[in-house]
């Protein structure tokens, strides 16, 4: 992680090198000594220039050095060139972990032929691939009767090992192993991502288009042609302008494309919930030419794609979903710069966006197929293409039960987030391929999925390069070009139908409304703050829980634990040191509003926090059982006071003013517990240099600052206490629990302390009486 560097405060005596200031801010200055000063009685030397010159040649050097150091760290600083600064700042403090970027030689990459099914010499253009897990679905029975397509069903470790339906290639697991395909290395046994091996399949079979599918869906009237454009060049192809949304709005990313088709108040999975309550139909459209829209999006009448917020909180009683769209209604494209979320049970490939079908592997479940359609909507723009939305081509039948809400947790996490990152993210590779690896590459630096997914990237595309496929060719990004102003004679009206909903009722509209509103306006006012969250119990029980419980509200929850675990995105820390380690988040995320840390051992109630004031310091410092005031007395206080002594002495004079009037006495040492404190941007560049400053300092008699002194003494330094914001006053704090958590815990106060989650059980317990602030807590359950 890039840190601050340190910056000598005066050039270095010849024999002394390593010395150095505590300011990294001090410009360097140098005190000028004539050569013959302090030789009073010494033969007098010839001043002519040269001499003078030969003498002073190592400080001239040292001048120019330096005058060039900080012209060039002021140019940096100036020009906006935040990237290459903090590469420069970096330098002094190592990097603590790195993902690594695969190298592929493209050209280099054998060829891979089916040599072990009984399929080696079939050979067809339109396939549909379907995930199996069960025995045939009356769905599927009617899937492989569609005239000019061939159904590939792709098993996983649910699927009877006698699975079998005529007219279908079905893949096994025994199968999918021996075909010599990379990703099958990557592939969970039990998931539908592993249509992964089947795409693949299809391409190296002779696939031109791929229809995305489930085996619930039954394609309306039979004909996949009746709806979609399959033939985007040739006699069959519909050479007409498509409707596109208007780029007008140059602050929109992401549109609901079911207003579009009629129903204004349902919203697909993928959505971010803060876009819910954009129900207004368009003011107008424009058009574009067909011919390049390589994915194409279809709508399900019936049970549509709605995400775990929408089934749970709208669905009455047992009755089923019956949702129908307008079917009128003209398809719709997607301009560079607008998203939309795109699934993988009714939708169109066409070849040249092929390396776009590959479902990531580490994310949850019911994300993996949204995540891959927003990565493939923004690769999609490199090589000119575009989504297009369609009106009802399947109908699903409501007969199983909703996913729950945690099988969507990186959905409701991230995915507003990524959607700004997409839209923002450029590359600067030649080839696309390239581009691919270098976006899967940062969105694992971001946090969207992990490394897992940078592995499974590079394979999939080495995967396609070996069944033959051939990645498209580059075009210029439009969204780098200056956008038309849309004349009059441009703009296209379309009003859409406002076509009745079962689930609108009274009930939805006053109570589930405000619900959701409540949950939008928390995410909207802490969607820009990162909870850093320290575990002492077992991560493997509780890391996912905290994630899904706060992660619908912050930026992301950053889990750190005593022992590291990858699998669950855990990192190493020591609570007595946890303050060495905020410089390294600050870093991670500069652009963040702010950043909360919070002990497991502590609840935050964030539908409370809404009135805090973001740009203030927030500390438990009027909390008498967790601040206090002490008399340095034993060896630890001693020592840790001793610490405090040095470090305040060694500070720039603002902090230094600020520590001193705050602590009065020279003898006391400020504690504070520090299970729950907020910092937001405007300090952080203070806090890193008041840990670098601990560093520099060092240890009093073998003993470092402790987390408990650090805290409150940065706190007192960077901002006096009257300032602070009074919002953690009212907080539950007890020194130990009482018998039953139940007696403990407030709807009504900030947050809550102690309380123990050490198992799911417990998780859920809590999840139930925290429900009282926030009811739609109880769909994690």
């Amino acid at each position: 992680m890039l840190v601050q560097d340190r910056l000598p405060a005066s050039p270095p005596p010849p024999k002394s090198p390593k010395s150095k200031s505590n300011s990294k801010s001090q410009l360097p200055t140098t005190a000028f000594h004539h050569p013959i000063s302090g030789r009073r009685f010494s033969p007098a030397k010839s001043l002519d220039f040269c001499t003078w010159f030969s003498d002073n040649l190592y400080k001239i050097v040292t001048i120019v050095f330096l005058v060039a150091t900080v012209a060039a760290l002021f140019f940096l600083r100036n020009v906006g060139d935040t990237s290459a600064f903090l590469y420069f700042q970096s330098k002094s403090h190592p990097i603590e972990k790195t993902l690594h970027h695969p190298h592929i030689d493209w050209n280099n990459v054998p060829t891979l032929r089916d040599t072990s099914t009984p399929y080696a010499n079939f050979r067809t253009e339109k396939w549909i691939v379907v995930s199996v897990s069960d025995y045939p679905s009356d769905s599927l029975k009617r899937l492989v009767k569609i005239k000019g397509w061939q159904v590939l069903a792709v098993g996983d470790s649910l699927t009877p090992s006698d699975w079998s339906l005529k007219g279908a290639v079905f893949l096994s697991l025994e199968q999918q192993a021996t075909l010599g395909f990379r990703v099958v290395d990557y592939l969970p046994f039990r998931s539908y991502v592993r249509k992964s091996v089947g795409y693949l399949f299809a391409i190296q079979h002779g696939a031109k288009k791929i229809f995305d599918a489930d085996d619930r869906g039954e394609v309306i009237g039979g004909d996949l042609g009746k709806h979609f454009d399959v033939d985007l060049a040739g006699e069959g192809a519909r050479h007409e302008p498509i409707l596109q949304y208007s780029h007008e709005n140059v602050n929109r990313s992401i549109v609901n494309p079911y207003v579009h088709f009629g129903q204004r108040s349902v919203w697909p999975r993928g959505l971010p919930l803060e876009n819910v309550g954009e129900i207004g139909h368009e003011e107008f459209y424009t058009e574009v030419f067909g011919g390049k829209q390589f994915i194409q999006q279809g709508i399900s009448n019936g049970l549509p794609d709605v995400d775990s917020v929408f089934y749970f909180t709208r669905k009455a009683g047992l009755e089923s979903f019956d949702i129908k769209f307008d079917d009128h209604a003209p398809k719709v494209a997607l301009p560079q710069g607008i998203m939309v979320p795109v699934n993988s049970f009714n939708t169109i490939y066409h070849s040249s966006a092929f390396w776009g079908l590959m479902l990531p592997v580490s994310v949850s479940t019911m994300a993996a197929d949204i995540l891959r359609g927003y990565w493939s909507q923004r690769l999609l723009w490199e090589i000119g293409g575009y989504v297009v939305v369609y009106p009802p081509t399947v109908h699903r039948d409501d007969r199983i039960a909703g996913y729950p809400f945690s099988e969507e947790k990186d959905l409701h996490v991230n995915v507003g987030r990524l959607i700004k990152f997409l839209v923002a993210w450029r590359s600067t590779k030649h080839r696309l391929f390239e581009k691919v690896l270098d976006l899967s590459f940062a969105m694992a630096e971001e946090g969207f999925w992990s490394e897992l997914d940078v592995k499974f990237t590079a394979a999939w595309l080495q995967d396609l390069i070996a069944v033959g496929y051939q990645q498209p060719r580059l075009m210029s990004l439009e969204l780098d070009r200056p956008r038309p102003t849309i004349g009059h004679g441009d703009r296209k009206e379309f009003i859409p139908r406002k076509l009745p909903s079962v689930h609108l009722g009274v009930e939805e509209t006053g109570t589930v409304n405000y619900e959701i509103g409540n949950l939008i306006r928390w995410r909207k006012n802490f969607g820009n703050v990162v909870l850093i969250m320290f575990c002492s119990g077992p991560v493997e029980r509780t890391a996912l829980e905290w994630r899904l419980l706060y992660g619908r509200i912050f930026k992301t929850v950053v889990i750190f634990s005593e022992q590291k675990n990858e699998d669950l995105a855990v990192e190493q820390g020591h609570l007595d040191q946890m303050y060495k380690l905020l410089p390294r988040l600050f870093n991670r995320f500069s652009s963040a509003e702010g950043f909360l840390f919070l002990q497991d051992d502590t609840i935050l109630n964030y539908w409370n926090l809404h009135q805090a004031d973001k740009t203030k310091l927030w500390i438990t410092d009027k909390v008498s059982d967790s601040w206090s005031i002490v008399a340095p007395d034993g060896d630890w206080l001693t020592k840790q006071a001793g610490v405090v002594k040095k470090v305040a002495d060694s500070m720039p004079a603002h902090l230094q003013v600020n520590y001193k009037e705050a602590v009065k006495t020279e003898n006391s040492l400020v504690l504070c517990n520090s299970e729950i404190f907020y910092i937001p941007q405007k300090f952080v560049s203070d806090f890193i240099d008041l840990v670098y400053l601990v560093r520099d300092v060092g240890p009093v008699g073998g003993m470092e600052m402790h987390h408990k002194v650090a805290i409150p003494m940065f706190f007192l330094s960077v901002d006096s206490p009257q300032n602070f914001d009074p919002i953690l006053n009212t907080m539950v704090y007890k020194q130990t629990p009482p018998p039953s958590n139940s007696t403990l815990y407030s709807a009504q106060a900030p947050a809550v302390h102690p309380w123990s989650v050490s198992s799911e059980q417990e998780f859920i317990k809590l999840i139930r009486i925290m429900a009282e602030g926030d009811p739609l807590l109880m769909e994690l359950v």
